[in-house]
């Protein structure tokens, strides 16, 4: 990528949440303008980021709660909408219920790129420390996974029940992983034990929660699968883990 598309674009809609500062943005990815939503506590002190990946429903209000709870802890947080080649999750030509199947559609290796992008747009933002993390759920997960595999910059990754990479791609993993399951996540967990054995063949920094009577999607709030107490848990463990790996 040029350093001419690399360039940040101008944020607008800047507004002020208690300690927060959020902003609805766009950033130069693979594919053209990328549309996310990018919050950071006030002030001036240098920052490490991270990524907020969302589920296969798109930039929606629940992920941007994340990114803002994110924030609160200390980080620079951006949460890209993967569909912006194609308009954005809120257009109006589209429902809730076809998000999903966009998705789908979306060219895998062009959708991967944006989000390295976003990476990049973090680590070299002014107020960034350089240190980037990701946080990915359900489709995320997988992103986040893959992020792992493909970007050299990306310090920390937590995949939320996400689909594996290959395992011959795992010993291209730099970053350290903090991986959540869900006990009740049949189809995703079967691609445990191969992943597992690979990150430590490849002597890949792991840790692996398995949060048993839980099911897919567990840690979404606004969904019906939502379980409290995983969900506190798993935001706990994560939490520490971004202030531990990506701390100065």
């Amino acid at each position: 990528m040029s350093q001419a598309r690399n360039k940040h674009i101008e944020e607008d809609s800047a507004t002020e949440e208690s300690e927060l500062i959020t902003q609805d943005i766009k950033f130069l990815g693979e594919t053209g303008d990328i549309v996310a939503h990018f919050a950071k506590p006030r002030g001036d002190v240098k920052l490490p980021g991270v990524v907020v990946i969302h589920e296969n429903r798109g930039l929606v209000p629940h992920i941007k709660d994340v990114a803002r709870r994110v924030a609160s802890e200390g980080f620079l947080t951006l949460a890209p909408d993967a569909l912006s080649p194609v308009g954005g999750t809120t257009q109006e030509r589209i429902s809730k219920d076809e998000v999903p199947a966009l998705i789908q559609k979306l060219d895998g290796q062009e959708t991967l790129k944006n989000f390295i992008a976003a990476v990049r747009y973090l680590r070299t933002n002014p107020q960034s420390t350089g240190k980037v993390g990701a946080i990915g759920f359900c489709w995320g997960g997988g992103v986040a996974n893959q992020l792992a595999v493909n970007s050299s910059d990306l310090v920390a990754a937590i995949p939320f029940y996400g689909r594996q990479p290959s395992s011959a791609d795992v010993p291209k993993i730099k970053a350290s992983l903090l991986l959540h399951y869900a006990g009740l996540d049949e189809r995703i967990n079967e691609g445990i034990p191969a992943y597992e054995a690979a990150l430590k063949k490849a002597s890949v920094d792991y840790r692996i929660f398995m949060y048993e009577g839980a099911g897919h999607a567990f840690f979404n709030d606004t969904g019906s699968r939502y379980n409290e107490e995983a969900a506190k848990l798993a935001w706990e463990r994560s939490v520490s883990f971004l202030k531990d790996k990506l701390k100065t």
